[in-house]
Order: C-alpha cells, then sequence, then structure tokens
C-alpha cells in the first residue's frame, strides 16, 4: 500500500473522483484466503475458490433432445416420403446397448440414449405413424435433435472458474458434471458500529436531541444477506476517544473489514480519526466528489480493511454501495464485476451545482419510444433523508459537470432489485 496519509489530512487532503476513491479501496482490499468444501447443497451464493474440473463428459451419452424417432440418414436415400418399420422403443434410462438395423427406425423419447448407427432423430409431429411403420417426407439434417456426449462439457474440461458466484444455476451445471462438493472462499468477517450520543436504538425512547440509529440497521440488513458474510454488531459506541478506540482495536484483531458509521469528518466530536490515528492505521482520508457523502475514510488497520462512512443515513448507504461495497466484493474472492446501471432519460428538471458526481433517488411508471424508463426525482438530495431512499425503485447518477437535468436528457439508473 502507499505511504499513510495523516489522519489530521481529512482538512487539506486532495478531493478525490467517485472512480478514483473506488479504486483506492479496492486497492485497500486484499482477498480472504484458504478454502473450505461444501456441498453443492449448502454452497449457494458462497465463491468458488478455484476452477471447477468436470468429472463426467455432460451430456454423459448422446440423447434424443426430443420424443420422435431415430434413423440413419444413409436409408433415406432419393425423394420422399419414405417409410420404416419401427422395431425399437426406447425410453430415457434405457440401459441396453441398443444398434439400429439398417432401413428400420427406433421410438425413442427425451433423454433417452441414441442407438449406434442412428444420426438424426426426427420429431413426432413429422412422421405418420401406422400399424409399426412410420412416413416421413422432409428428409432431416445430419445430428438433426441429437445432444452428442459432452458437447456442454466435455469430460476432464473446466466446468466453472474460480471468483464466480455459486448461483442456482452454476450449483446445477456442477452437479450435471458429476461433482458433489466444491471449495468456497471463506465469508469475509464484517463488524460493523455505530457512533454518537445522540443515537439511540428503535424501540426504545429518544433523550433530548437524540434520533434512532437507522445505519445500522441498513448496514446490518444489507451485508446480513450477502452469503459470503459473516456478519458481527457491535452496536452503538458513545463520542469517547478511549471507547471507540478500544472497540475499532477489538474488531480490528478478530476480524477482515470494520465498518463505522458517523464521526469521521473533522469536528472537534468525530473521534474516529483520533482513534485510527492512536492505532498507527494506515489510512486515506478521502474527499470524495460525490453527494451525497463527502466524509469517508478508507484505509487498514494492521492485516484489517477499514471503512468510515458518513453518519447521514443516505450519504452513508450512497458511499456504501458506491465504494465500500467494491471493495468488500474483491475481499471475498469475487471476480465478476457487476454492471447494473441501465440507460433512462430524465423525466424532471433539476439545477444543481456542478463537481461532484451525484446520486438521486427516482422511480418511473412510465418508459419512452425505445423502452428506458423515464424517471422522476424522489426528494430534494439532502444526506439525512431517508425516505426518498425507500420510495425509490433505484438510483440515477448525474455527472459532475453537469449543472442542469432537463427532461428527455439520458441519465444512467441503477434499479433495485425487487
Amino acid at each position: 500500500m502507499t505511504a499513510a496519509v495523516s489522519c489530521s489530512a481529512g482538512k487539506s487532503s486532495p478531493t478525490l473522483s467517485v472512480d478514483a476513491a473506488r479504486l483506492r479501496a479496492i486497492a485497500a482490499a486484499c482477498p480472504v484466503v484458504g478454502h473450505e468444501m461444501l456441498a453443492l447443497g449448502k454452497a449457494v451464493g458462497r465463491v468458488s475458490a478455484a476452477p471447477v474440473v468436470s468429472t463426467s463428459a455432460l451430456p454423459p451419452f448422446d440423447n434424443s433432445a426430443m420424443d420422435g424417432y431415430a434413423v440413419r440418414l444413409v436409408d433415406l436415400t432419393g425423394n420422399g416420403p419414405w417409410h420404416l418399420p419401427v422395431v425399437a422403443r426406447i425410453a430415457a434410462g434405457d440401459a441396453r446397448a441398443l444398434s439400429l438395423a439398417a432401413g428400420s427406425a427406433a421410438r425413442i423419447f427425451t433423454g433417452a440414449p441414441v442407438p449406434f448407427g442412428a444420426d438424426a432423430i426426427v420429431m413426432q409431429e413429422q412422421v405418420v405413424s401406422t400399424g409399426g411403420m412410420i412416413s416421413l417426407t422432409e428428409r432431416p439434417k445430419l445430428g438433426q435433435n441429437i445432444r452428442r456426449r459432452g458437447e456442454d462439457v466435455a469430460q476432464g474440461a473446466p466446468a466453472l472458474a474460480a471468483g464466480l458466484t455459486l448461483t442456482p444455476p452454476r450449483l446445477a451445471l456442477l452437479a450435471g458434471c458429476g461433482v458433489a462438493s466444491v471449495a468456497v472462499r471463506p465469508r469475509v468477517r464484517v463488524a460493523i458500529l455505530s457512533t454518537g450520543n445522540e443515537l439511540s436504538e428503535p424501540g426504545s425512547g429518544l433523550g433530548p436531541g437524540q434520533i434512532y440509529n437507522s445505519n445500522r440497521v441498513l448496514l446490518g440488513t444489507t451485508l446480513s444477506g450477502l452469503p459470503w458474510v459473516n456478519l458481527t454488531d457491535l452496536g452503538i459506541r458513545p463520542d469517547d476517544p478511549a471507547s471507540i478506540r478500544k472497540a475499532i482495536r477489538h474488531a480490528a484483531q478478530t476480524n477482515d473489514v470494520v465498518i463505522s458509521s458517523g464521526g469521521v469528518s473533522a469536528g472537534e466530536e468525530d473521534h474516529i480519526l483520533d482513534a485510527l490515528r492512536a492505532e498507527a492505521a494506515e489510512l486515506d482520508v478521502l474527499k470524495v466528489a460525490i453527494r451525497p457523502g463527502k466524509p469517508l475514510t478508507i484505509g487498514r488497520l494492521g492485516q484489517t480493511l477499514y471503512v468510515g462512512l458518513p453518519g447521514n443515513p443516505y450519504a452513508a448507504a450512497i458511499t456504501f454501495a458506491q465504494i465500500a461495497r467494491p471493495a468488500l466484493r474483491r475481499m471475498a474472492g469475487l471476480l465478476e464485476k457487476p454492471d447494473t446501471w441501465l440507460p433512462a432519460v430524465a423525466g424532471f428538471t433539476y439545477r444543481r451545482r456542478t463537481g461532484r458526481r451525484e446520486y438521486v433517488p427516482v422511480t418511473w411508471s412510465e418508459r419512452d419510444s425505445v423502452g428506458r424508463p423515464v424517471l422522476i426525482r424522489l426528494g430534494q438530495g439532502a444526506s439525512a433523508s431517508m425516505s426518498p431512499l425507500a420510495q425509490a425503485r433505484g438510483i440515477a447518477v448525474i455527472p459532475p459537470k453537469c449543472d442542469m437535468v432537463i427532461p428527455g436528457q439520458t441519465l444512467q439508473v441503477e434499479p433495485f432489485v425487487d
């Protein structure tokens, strides 16, 4: 990692673009090491730790792609129609080693092994069957409706690469290749903590000047929904330097990532930076050209990645999604880069100050003539606002140099998953 930046640099460090801040966060994140073997049924959502080789060809034998009749093209010479006696019936799971005699056909069903000598399957809808004979008028192509052995995955070939999320379709592929268990990366151990005397937990009373702690729910539910994360919730720490330092030190000793919300600005009651400096953390104290969410801290406490998010809820949500989460994906060993941004058009007018990339909550109920969502802006962009994000169908991004958004203007939107 590059030389540490003083934790007092919150006032003087340069302002970074969102992309630069994301790259710094990813650079500070080291993938967790090791692996464990899991049965396929228990591996969904985990990250493959190594390439997986097929132990069986997929499919394991030539088989029929549909219900019909197996034929030999050599028997279909000249002009049709052709008439062939049906000499065998072959169903899925038939273990007989059958050969198709010259001048004959075999009734065959989907998934059944193709008899030796047959080189095409004619759909049952394309023949007339009467009295043990079939008649067909159209000559099939070589290999028609036959799934060849190993055409999906050859035996001994890579079935799946390392660094992939093990989705149900990918696990099904491994099962089809005869693989019973898979090596997965260890879960990333993530600890979250909130700071601030003003915070109270939902369900308890509010004292003078207090607010309910929504960031804890936001981060906790987001992270606990990731199968490759092992989450520890450290609760709320008061604005006390010694308490915050002790909590951060212990969390760094027992976790791969520590994420805090609040206390990362340069105010007199923002004690996170003092605690990190006391723990000799190697940090980039980032001023990011992002709205909302300018105060942000990324760095390392020994071998542990540290992420300090803003305290305001909307700012915390945006900076986590755009900067922290890519770093966590790298720690998990994920090599795929998700690309969920879609083209959309503005259905609103918005005059703004330039200089920062802005993320705004949006919804839509209409699409334009080419199918792009017509976006409606929600809320006024305050970093402490929560209801616009809760009502949104997605987040739209406005480029730093754009001073005014007008209806019909092309924007990018990241839809939320329903």
